[in-house]
């Protein structure tokens, strides 16, 4: 599987890889890049059935997201990176640094979480779309991702947001429901060991702050940072106070390739 993917920022630079959200391309990162790339190589891709990388036939799991994600570094040539990952890109970053550690170095959790329960909800969602396409559930999906002062404010993010979904291949979205309805590294977290930071955004009704504070808690030394004024696509909300955090954590870093 070969992922698209773009780079910015010094060839030479520490290495930061940014993972999205489900339902968005490697585009959502874009409030980070001018910042991060001044420090970083960063790395943003669009996994299996999004955006420019391809959809794949047959069920897709964690194991195989990560494994692309895998397969995506050794192309890149690098050994070893610091990760941020956004609702599933999170759960794709838990899982690299759980089945990868040696590829690891310091690990960004944003509006995630280690289980996108009830599995009922992901399995109704894949059968809708596949049925009647991504504009089914787009309305729904931009309610929760931005707050409704945003939507009122910023109205051409949001429009621009809700294309970028529209956009995605059923088949590629509903696959990653499946992952979704399956995955569940809770029991796993204590073996985390890269240092690790979890961001949620205050007003998030997919994954609310107690959510954040509890993965928290269950991943060793892990720091939490509740954005206000923001709700499940954080760093799009409040970009300057999400990058400000991720400057924060990802800063003393090694060389990443």
């Amino acid at each position: 599987m070969r992922l698209h993917h773009v780079l910015d920022g010094p060839a030479d630079a520490p290495v930061a890889v940014l993972a999205s959200s489900l339902g968005t391309t490697h585009e959502m990162w874009e409030p980070q890049i001018g910042s991060l790339s001044e420090r970083f190589r960063v790395v943003r891709y669009d996994r299996r059935g999004h955006g420019r990388s391809p959809v794949v036939d047959g069920p897709t799991t964690l194991d195989d997201l990560g494994a692309d994600i895998v397969e995506l570094l050794d192309e890149l040539g690098l050994e070893r990176v610091s990760f941020c990952g956004l609702s599933l890109g999170g759960l794709e970053a838990m899982w690299l640094a759980l089945n990868r550690p040696e590829r690891v170095e310091r690990l960004v959790l944003a509006c995630t979480a280690a289980s996108f329960s009830p599995r009922e909800t992901w399995v109704e969602r894949a059968a809708l779309v596949r049925a009647n396409g991504v504009r089914a559930i787009a309305e729904a999906v931009l309610a929760r991702w931005f707050r409704p002062v945003f939507h009122d404010t910023h109205s051409g993010v949001v429009t621009r947001f809700g294309a970028m979904l529209a956009s995605t291949p059923p088949e590629g979205y509903a696959a990653c429901c499946d992952v979704l309805a399956d995955a569940d590294l809770t029991g796993r977290l204590g073996a985390i060991a890269a240092p690790t930071l979890v961001i949620t955004g205050a007003e998030d009704p997919a994954v609310p702050p107690a959510a954040g504070e509890a993965l928290a808690a269950a991943i060793p030394e892990a720091a939490h940072v509740v954005v206000e004024g923001a709700a499940h696509i954080a760093n799009v909300e409040q970009p300057d106070l999400v990058t400000a955090a991720l400057l924060r954590h990802l800063g003393p870093v090694g060389k990443g390739a």
